[in-house]
């Protein structure tokens, strides 16, 4: 029985070229911020918890100069619109599942209008400090504590059904990377698929990308829905 194309694609280093948590955090918060950057990439603390951490470091009243401030420095990784217009075309089923915040997610991927499921972290801006919500925690499978749980989400697609492919930079990407049938990375997450040796494809555009899935359905391994 053939399976259905699915891709799992981050938005942060993926979708855009740098981690744009990273840029509000240098640009917005205090020197701190860098310890606690470390402990998240080095997996010291959970990244439910230092992203909840790092954003209480800034002023909620800073809300609307962030926004326009990384809306202006986020480039978009080239490629990207024609990967989505290669998706809707082949009838490929497209999830963007982010780490971010869905006050600078949504106003960054705005001018795609894109039709597709966008899972990423909630942000609550009532208190004196930015306050980060989590819709998408984990489920029962997984006690990583991820803020957005990508596993959670890749989990809902039955493996005997779907070829269930993440595309993804960094460590965020990495559990959901494990679980996953086929791997498209980039920096870090390149470096781990190597190591466990997933089996994966590196790609530094989405034309990349693009070459990629189309070389798995030459190889007839899925087949899009």
């Amino acid at each position: 029985m053939s399976k259905s194309l699915v891709l799992f694609c981050d938005f942060d280093g993926t979708i855009t070229e740098k981690d744009n948590i990273v840029a509000i955090m240098r640009r917005f918060a205090p020197p701190e911020r860098e310890e606690l950057i470390e402990q998240i990439l080095t997996q010291k603390i959970s990244i439910q918890e230092g992203v909840g951490k790092l954003f209480q470091l800034i002023p909620s009243a800073k809300k609307q100069e962030i926004i326009d401030f990384i809306v202006a420095e986020a480039a978009i990784r080239p490629g990207f619109e024609e990967f989505v217009r290669f998706c809707r075309e082949e009838g490929i089923e497209l999830l963007v599942t982010s780490g971010g915040i869905d006050f600078f997610v949504e106003p960054i991927l705005a001018p795609f209008g894109l039709d597709v499921p966008i899972y990423c972290n909630g942000s609550d801006f009532s208190g004196p400090r930015i306050t980060i919500t989590w819709p998408h925690a984990c489920d029962e499978h997984c006690d990583n504590r991820c803020g957005m749980c990508k596993t959670t989400v890749i989990r809902r697609y039955d493996p005997q059904h779907y070829y269930r492919v993440v595309i993804g930079d960094s460590i965020t990407d990495l559990a959901g990377a494990k679980i996953a049938d086929f791997v498209i990375a980039r920096s870090l997450l390149a470096e781990k698929s190597e190591e466990l040796g997933l089996p994966y494809r590196p790609f530094a555009t989405f034309h990349d990308v693009i070459a990629v899935l189309q070389e798995l359905k030459r190889q007839q391994e899925v087949q899009p829905t």
